[in-house]
């Protein structure tokens, strides 16, 4: 009896010290897909779920049928496969298999790799709360993906901005080509795809400079506006001189060329950034643009209804015999286009517009519009960029205060100039300058990519381009060619005329690269 009770207190006794084991021996251990694999000493697989901290502790469970035992193995961080006895060493080499310490930057989670490097997270939902840490981080190609805690996969991208080439695209390590549009940075991948980062991204901006140049662009616009209107008064040219033919279709081909490659084309890359999502109607842009021109015919429409219905409300005087003689003698003596197109040019009661000075005060109102954009887009854009998109729009605040200037100094009415319209080339040289002032204001807090920023823009350069359109078409081109002086003049200055038209749009259109 005895040796039976030995026996079987023995058995119980070996029982119990195979249960008590507390260490198990891991071998070969190594990542897969963010887990944890190594081998035990019968060969078999084992896969653990690691924690966000550097390879740490991993807790181990083993159930008999009478007992639960846990037992804890620390794994090492190396290349080198551990040896078959229990390794307790600490690790200073950083995971690369988790980012942590998750932030946010505005609207944009921002973590830590394991390198100590900042990268942004992108997801296409992000869940709430917003984790604070991924884990089982991976490569797809060039790409890191890591997992959040709910199991969706999320992409972790450096954080560092890039630093494109001024105004054109430019390679960069990061497998991203970037070029600016009117100061409003993208980014496309090296697949011709668009990166869609709707967050701010932090540049460096010179202040001072910036203020700086701010009285540089304001001098240029005056001297641009105002040095037809100085050659007309002062030096008495004649606008049908050759030098004002010049000026005059210079500016013509200026303002068309604004409108279709400043405008309307940024107008339309806008409405295409793909933080405003995918539109329901691709029109939007050009309809807007044919708002603009419809609201400027009506406004030439009106006017001209109401200059003609004031000038009927005046009661005739006895007609002079000599004065019919001498208004017959115009009448004759005058080509039939200028007669045709005389109503830009006729008297008018006391205390109305002339037709010129509606056209005008129209073509002003789609540059100013433009101009205060353009303005806002050059202070904003990063100083990689600034100095290139600062030259840029010196010549082009030159042409465009050509253009006006020289349609100022063509009004035939000398009381119109000096009591109205001379506040144009004023509004037109200070203009700039004010949105230059608005843009530092808000300088640290200007996102391009905003959705209602994209909107506000993408609408005032559309509409202004439809101004623009009525205008330079109507109002300029056809105002001047069809049936204007240059229907019938002469071949020198119709030569001169087609050349300086056609430098307009060239010189302008390529300046639309940048501007």
């Amino acid at each position: 009896m005895m040796l039976l009770i030995s026996i079987l207190s023995c058995t119980i006794f070996f029982f119990h010290f195979l249960n008590a084991v507390a260490e198990i021996t891991l071998t070969g251990c190594h990542l897969e897909a963010g887990l944890q694999v190594c081998t035990t000493l019968n060969g078999q697989a084992t896969t653990f779920q690691v924690p966000i901290t550097s390879y740490s502790e991993i807790t181990l469970t083993k159930t008999t049928p009478t007992t639960e035992t846990s037992t804890t193995t620390e794994i090492p961080n190396t290349t080198e496969p551990p040896s078959s006895t229990q390794i307790s060493e600490s690790t200073t080499t950083p995971q690369t298999d988790a980012v942590t310490a998750c932030h946010l930057h505005g609207d944009t989670q921002y973590c830590v790799n394991g390198a100590g490097a900042e990268v942004r997270i992108v997801a296409s939902s992000t869940p709430t709360p917003i984790p604070t840490a991924y884990t089982g981080c991976h490569s797809h190609g060039s790409e890191m993906h890591c997992l959040d805690p709910f199991g969706s996969e999320v992409k972790a991208v450096s954080s560092e901005p890039t630093a494109p080439a001024a105004g054109k695209k430019g390679s960069h390590s990061g497998g991203k080509n970037c070029h600016f549009h009117a100061g409003v940075e993208h980014c496309t991948s090296t697949d011709g795809s668009e990166e869609r980062d709707c967050g701010r991204v932090d540049r460096d901006y010179n202040v001072n400079l910036r203020i700086g140049l701010l009285f540089v662009i304001l001098i240029t616009s005056a001297i641009g506006v105002f040095t037809p209107i100085l050659l007309s008064r002062l030096l008495r040219i004649q606008p049908t001189g050759l030098i004002f033919t010049f000026i005059k279709q210079f500016g013509t081909g200026v303002i068309i060329s604004t409108a279709f490659v400043h405008l309307l084309t940024h107008a339309e890359l806008m409405f295409a950034n793909t933080c405003l999502g995918e539109l329901k109607y691709e029109a939007t842009a050009t309809s807007i643009a044919m708002a603009g021109t419809f609201m400027a015919f009506l406004v030439d429409f009106s006017s001209h209804r109401l200059a003609h219905w004031r000038q009927s409300k005046i009661v005739p005087g006895p007609i002079d015999e000599k004065c019919t003689q001498h208004e017959s003698d115009d009448s004759t003596d005058s080509p039939p286009d200028l007669a045709a197109f005389s109503h830009h040019n006729h008297s008018i009661p006391s205390g109305a517009l002339s037709s010129s000075a509606i056209s005008l005060i129209i073509l002003e109102a789609g540059i100013v519009f433009h101009s205060l954009l353009i303005g806002i887009t050059l202070v904003v854009a990063g100083d990689s960029v600034f100095i290139t998109l600062f030259v840029v729009i010196i010549f082009h605040q030159m042409f465009e205060g050509l253009a006006l200037g020289a349609r100022i100094a063509a009004t035939n009415s000398d009381k119109v100039i000096s009591a109205k319209l001379f506040i144009l080339p004023l509004i037109f040289s200070f203009i700039t300058p004010i949105g230059m002032a608005i843009g530092i204001g808000v300088l640290q807090n200007f996102n391009g990519n905003n959705p209602s920023t994209i909107i506000a823009l993408g609408t005032l350069n559309a509409f202004s381009a439809g101004i623009l359109i009525w205008v330079g078409f109507i109002e300029m081109w056809a105002g001047d060619w069809v049936h204007g002086d240059l229907a019938q003049a002469d071949m020198a200055r119709t030569f001169v005329g087609m050349v300086s038209l056609i430098a307009g749009f060239i010189l302008m259109g390529v300046l639309g690269k940048w501007a």
